[in-house]
């Protein structure tokens, strides 16, 4: 079984997709012949044709637009924004479009389209090419949003995100491209969706995280042993929440860090905290804590690693919590 990373574990999903239906296609801008600004897509153009790996234009808008009206035709689009930070003129065809299709037209048509983009920060990038905005597309009904944070999730909820019958965002962690390699059977078995994934089981707190922040996590509940055991979780899909799964955990440990790239104000963090609060409020030991990416902008590379949340101040912020009475 070999060991892969998690953006070859990504072209492997596309693969075998695209070889079991036929109704998959992969477009978007230099993923046929460039393979991909990350080399995602590579050798689909040529095992496929240049009819099912499209390259487009620089629009964006248009990447969208075409991939709504070919999932209402019956295909299944995976389209691949370049940067998170390019995906804005998306939302018009995301919110009026893609997760409507299904209401406005009573179930008789669905929208199973794919949204892939690399995001979140770490690899030194240019303006633009940083940006953390799961939240602003969480916030849309009949969106869902998933966030892979190893190899075999990537395989495996990407799979599950292509065979869904309506509209996925995915975002792929930039950091996390190249970082790890893991085995990866391709199987073609997917991954649940809307449930998150234990990490590591524990008894005295809770981290929770996804994406590209579940190396740090991780590292710091290492760091955390002398304290307590912590158990990390993986919410993998933003949207809609494993509320079930966070509960478990939260009521057996009574205190909870939740940990994100993204800017602190309105992030999803604070949803999942709102839910906990309202529905595990019993079972705090201690109030949720927080650590998150400042409210600014993604600050160039220099000053990269000041942004990004770290080691210390997760453990940092898991210490107030064991330590409050």
């Amino acid at each position: 079984m070999p060991e892969i990373t998690l953006v070859q574990a990504v072209n492997l999903a596309l693969a075998r997709a695209m070889a079991e239906d036929t109704s998959v296609l992969v477009v978007g801008e230099d993923v046929g012949a460039e393979g991909g600004v990350f080399r995602a897509t590579e050798g689909l153009l040529q095992r496929f044709g240049a009819d099912r790996v499209l390259d487009t234009p620089l629009a964006e808008g248009v990447i969208a637009g075409l991939s709504v009206g070919l999932a209402a035709q019956g295909f299944r689009p995976v389209s691949e924004i370049q940067f998170t930070g390019f995906i804005y003129p998306t939302i018009d065809q995301l919110v009026n479009h893609a997760a409507r299709l299904r209401t406005r037209t009573r179930g008789r048509l669905t929208c199973p389209m794919v949204m892939r983009s690399p995001y979140g920060a770490g690899i030194r990038a240019v303006e633009h090419h940083s940006e953390s905005p799961e939240a602003m597309f969480v916030h849309m009904p009949g969106v869902r949003v998933v966030i892979p944070s190893s190899p075999a999730r990537a395989y495996g909820l990407l799979l599950a995100a292509i065979r869904d019958s309506d509209p996925v965002v995915f975002f792929e962690p930039t950091r996390l491209y190249r970082a790890a390699r893991e085995e990866v059977v391709d199987d073609g078995a997917a991954l649940p969706l809307d449930r998150c994934f234990v990490l590591r089981e524990g008894t005295d707190i809770t981290l929770v995280t996804w994406g590209a922040m579940t190396k740090e996590t991780l590292a710091a509940a290492d760091r955390l042993e002398a304290d307590g055991v912590s158990a990390v979780i993986d919410v993998a899909t933003l949207k809609p929440l494993d509320t079930e799964g966070l509960l478990a955990s939260v009521t057996k440990t009574g205190r909870c860090v939740i940990v994100h790239e993204a800017p602190l104000t309105g992030g999803v963090g604070a949803e999942i905290a709102a839910r906990i609060a309202e529905r595990g409020l019993v079972s705090l030991l201690a109030p949720i804590e927080r650590v998150a990416g400042w409210d600014t902008v993604m600050p160039l590379p220099r000053l990269e690693q000041q942004y990004v949340p770290n080691e210390a101040r997760i453990a940092a912020a898991a210490r107030r919590a064991l330590a409050y009475q």
